[in-house]
C-alpha cells in the first residue's frame, strides 16, 4: 500500500468502533516483536493537560540529548503528527510500510484490531526501529483498558481529571478516575496533578494497592520561562519535571529550562497572530482554563469567539463558560458529521445568555444587565474568520481539537485531516 491507501485502510477500521481492552494490542506487539530496548517509558493519562505534559517531557528530554519517541492523539492536520522521533513526524512511506505489514498480520483476526490499537502498534514499532532512548505515551481514552497500557512504564502520570467521554468512562468523577488510575502499575512511581477530592481518593487507593510511590504536584514551575501561555501551564511544567525525575531520566536544570523555553504545542492557547488565538478546549473544565488564560492575557477585552463543538460534548457548559469573555459568537459549519449544527448551537448559546440574565428567583431577564453577545452563523470557518477580522475585538477560535485542526489547516493553506483521509 502507498500512504493514501494505507490511511484509507486504517480509517476503515473505525467501523469496528472503540473496543477497550488489551488482548489485541498485546498480541499485535508480540507478532511485531516490538523491542523498546529498555528505554524508559512515561505513560500519561488524564482528562485535560496530558498533551501539554507529554510535549513538555519530550522537549525537556530532547534538550537533555535523549532520542525521544512521542505518541499523542488526536492529530490536528496530518496523521503523521501522532508519532514523532526527536520531534520529527513519522514519514508517509514509513506509515505505509508498517501498516502494510500490520494489515497482513491481522487479516484473519477475530476480533479485528481497532484504529487505535493499530495506530499504537505502529507507533511502538517505529520507536523500536528508531532506537529511541525515552518513550512518551499519551493514552487515547481512559487508561485501564487503553491500548497504551499494554506497555510497561517507568512512571505513571495523571493530569487533571474531569468530565469527558462519560459514555465510555462512567458518569461520575469516581468512575472516570478509576479508569485513569488503571495506568498505575505495581511499584511504579505515580505523579499526579491536583485532583478533586473524589478523584484523589481513588488514585491514592490504587497507588496503595500497587505499592506505587505517589506524589501530587500542587506548586507551579517557576525557575525559568515556559513557552506555552497561561499560568496553568506552569503547573503542567512542574508535573512534567517531576515525571522525568520519577522515571530516573537524568537531565540537568539547564536542559529543563531549554526544553520548557522552546516547547511547542499547537491549539493550546496558540497565538496565531497578535489578535488571533486558537485553543482546542472541548469540555467545560478546559473551557474554564481557557477563559482564565484569556483574562490573564487580554484583561477585560472580550473576544469574537468562533465556536464549533462536537455534539457529544457538554454544549451548555462550554457556552456558559465562554459567554463572559465573548463580545460576539460566530458559529461556522465545520466539516465533520460529529459537530453540532450551528443553528442548534446558536439556540444553546442564546439560552445560556438568557439564563445568565435572570436574577435569582425571577422568571424575567434583568433589563439592567449587560446585553448578550451577538450570535451569528457562518457557512465555513473561512467565512467566519473573514467576518471576525472585520470586527475590532481579538479573535478566539475554540470548541474542539478537530475544529482547531481545520482552522490551522485553513490558516496554513494545507489540507485538513479529513481531506487527507479522503484523497
Amino acid at each position: 500500500m502507498n500512504y493514501k491507501e494505507a490511511l484509507a485502510w486504517l480509517y476503515g477500521l473505525q467501523r469496528f468502533g472503540i473496543k477497550l481492552g488489551l488482548e489485541n494490542i498485546r498480541r499485535l506487539i508480540a507478532e511485531l516483536q516490538v523491542d523498546l530496548n529498555d528505554a524508559p517509558v512515561v505513560h500519561v493519562a488524564g482528562t485535560n493537560g496530558k498533551g501539554s505534559v507529554c510535549a513538555m517531557i519530550d522537549s525537556i528530554c530532547r534538550a537533555g540529548q535523549y532520542r525521544t519517541g512521542l505518541f499523542i492523539s488526536p492529530h490536528l492536520i496530518t496523521f503523521c503528527e501522532r508519532i514523532r522521533v526527536n520531534g520529527e513526524m513519522i514519514s508517509e512511506p514509513e506509515v505505509a510500510e508498517c501498516l502494510t505489514v500490520i494489515r497482513e498480520i491481522v487479516a484473519e483476526w477475530d476480533p479485528h484490531p481497532t484504529f487505535f490499537e493499530v495506530t499504537t502498534a505502529l507507533a511502538l514499532q517505529h520507536f523500536a526501529h528508531a532506537k529511541t532512548e525515552v518513550v512518551i505515551l499519551e493514552t487515547g481514552l481512559g487508561g485501564r483498558l487503553d491500548a497504551t497500557n499494554a506497555v510497561a512504564s517507568n512512571v505513571s502520570v495523571i493530569t487533571s481529571i474531569g468530565f469527558d467521554h462519560q459514555e465510555w468512562l462512567g458518569d461520575s468523577i469516581e468512575k472516570i478516575a478509576s479508569e485513569k488510575a488503571g495506568i498505575i502499575k505495581p511499584r511504579t512511581p505515580v505523579v499526579s496533578a491536583p485532583q478533586p477530592a473524589e478523584a484523589r481518593k481513588i488514585i491514592q487507593a490504587r497507588a496503595d494497592e500497587c505499592e506505587a510511590p505517589l506524589q501530587f504536584i500542587d506548586r507551579p514551575y517557576t525557575k525559568s520561562p515556559v513557552a506555552l501561555r497561561g499560568e496553568f501551564q506552569k503547573l503542567n511544567a512542574a508535573i512534567a519535571n517531576a515525571a522525568i525525575e520519577a522515571a530516573k531520566i537524568m537531565v540537568d536544570g539547564a536542559a529543563v529550562a531549554r526544553g520548557l523555553g522552546r516547547v511547542e504545542w499547537p491549539a493550546r492557547f496558540q497565538c496565531w497572530d497578535s489578535r488571533t488565538v486558537i485553543d482546542g478546549a472541548h469540555n467545560r473544565a478546559a473551557a474554564e482554563v481557557l477563559a482564565q488564560t484569556w483574562r490573564e492575557v487580554f484583561g477585560d477585552r472580550r473576544a469574537t469567539v468562533i465556536l464549533a463543538i462536537l455534539s457529544d460534548k457538554d454544549l451548555p457548559g462550554i457556552c456558559e463558560t465562554l459567554v463572559p469573555i465573548a463580545d460576539s459568537f460566530l458559529l461556522p459549519k465545520i466539516r465533520t458529521e460529529r459537530a453540532v449544527q450551528p443553528e442548534k448551537l446558536a439556540e444553546i448559546c442564546a439560552s445560556v445568555c438568557r439564563a445568565g440574565q435572570m436574577p435569582a428567583g425571577s422568571s424575567e431577564p434583568d433589563r439592567h444587565s449587560n446585553d448578550c453577545p451577538a450570535i451569528s452563523i457562518a457557512g465555513s470557518f473561512g467565512e467566519a474568520l473573514a467576518k471576525a477580522r472585520d470586527k475590532s475585538p481579538p479573535i478566539l477560535v475554540t470548541g474542539s481539537l478537530h475544529f482547531a485542526g481545520e482552522a490551522l489547516a485553513h490558516l496554513r493553506g494545507q489540507p485538513a485531516a479529513f481531506e487527507e483521509c479522503a484523497q
